[in-house]
């Protein structure tokens, strides 16, 4: 669920990358800096790195390639300046296709706020679909459902991200063509398909549904392949879950309402609580290609979150979807 890049084109986890203002940017040959994230990394990496669905969301985003959106001609706007303490602010990592932003030199007083400041970029990429640079972001980044996460759980995924070993790799480009690479165009698609978030609870539902709904909805955003979209790329709301037969590499992505006949109605909570925790179907078969990686960040989930996936799923409308042809 979540599978695979979102948008028109690619599935959920690799999009995490784009994390920033760094978005698949190429920064060139970063020489080694000396980190001084120092006391404030530590206090968050205690605080965060133990997160389950931070780390999650992490293993997903490690688990598949980049795609993130190059400005070969543009420098960094995180360029090396004076920090509050006579500091400066390099770029010290690239993280398949995230930047990820160090501090030399600054006191431990002052770190903090300039960690903060780095999270904002983040922030403000998964909230608002919008670059450190004022760029929108092509849905193929699903923005659409990361601002439905809470300001908690961004903090705590960016924590976390801080915590991985570095990656010198350079930002791949779009293969996106005209006109769907002109970034102008955003702004219609945006008025007709983008609500901001955060995701909030939905009154007369228990807390384990609402859970779910939160986790499927805006951090798994399992919509974003599971569901069909039309021919400008937005999900076609009506028919969510139901399957989407040109999903992300050209793959269908299977129906999982609870169809009994073309969906998944005769499996059970526990089931799609165990297929989010191993990978195994009820049928003894197990997911691959993108939901294989979803699974590994799923399966550092709680059990309580898992099961609240789950129950939300089940809750959802039954949609009727063809069934592929057998193959002579």
């Amino acid at each position: 669920m979540g599978g695979s890049p979102c948008g028109p084109g690619r599935g959920g986890g690799e999009a995490l990358h784009a994390f920033g203002d760094q978005v698949g940017r190429p920064v060139g040959e970063v020489q080694p800096q000396e980190v001084a994230l120092g006391r404030a990394r530590e206090e968050r990496r205690s605080g965060h790195e133990g997160n389950p669905l931070a780390q999650g969301l992490g293993q997903e985003a490690r688990g598949v390639r980049a795609i993130g959106e190059p400005y070969p001609d543009e420098e960094p706007s995180f360029r090396a300046r004076p920090g509050r303490a006579g500091g400066e602010l390099a770029p010290e990592r690239v993280e398949h296709g995230v930047a990820a932003l160090a501090v030399q030199r600054a006191d431990a007083g002052d770190v903090r706020v300039v960690v903060e400041r780095f999270e904002q970029p983040c922030r403000r990429a998964l909230r608002e679909g919008i670059s450190d640079h004022g760029a929108y972001y092509f849905p193929v980044f699903p923005y659409t459902s990361f601002t439905g996460m809470s300001d908690q759980d961004i903090a705590d995924l960016f924590a976390y991200l801080q915590t991985q070993e570095p990656v010198k790799q350079q930002g791949k480009r779009h293969d996106v063509r005209p006109p769907f690479s002109w970034r102008f165009l955003q702004i219609g698609w945006r008025a007709l398909f983008f609500r901001p978030g955060p995701l909030l609870p939905v009154p007369g539902k228990d807390a384990a549904w609402n859970r779910g709904n939160y986790l499927a909805n805006a951090v798994v955003h399992c919509g974003e392949c599971h569901t069909p979209r039309n021919l400008l790329g937005g999900l076609e709301q009506g028919k969510a879950y139901s399957g989407n037969p040109q999903g992300p590499d050209n793959l269908k992505v299977p129906n999982i309402t609870p169809d009994p006949a073309s969906g998944i109605g005769k499996w059970s909570v526990a089931e799609i609580t165990d297929l989010l925790k191993t990978g195994q179907t009820p049928g003894f078969d197990f997911v691959g290609s993108a939901m294989g990686e979803v699974v590994k960040g799923t399966s550092k989930l709680t059990d309580a979150d898992r099961e609240a996936i789950a129950i939300y799923v089940k809750s959802l409308p039954p949609i009727s979807t063809p069934k592929p042809a057998k193959k002579e």
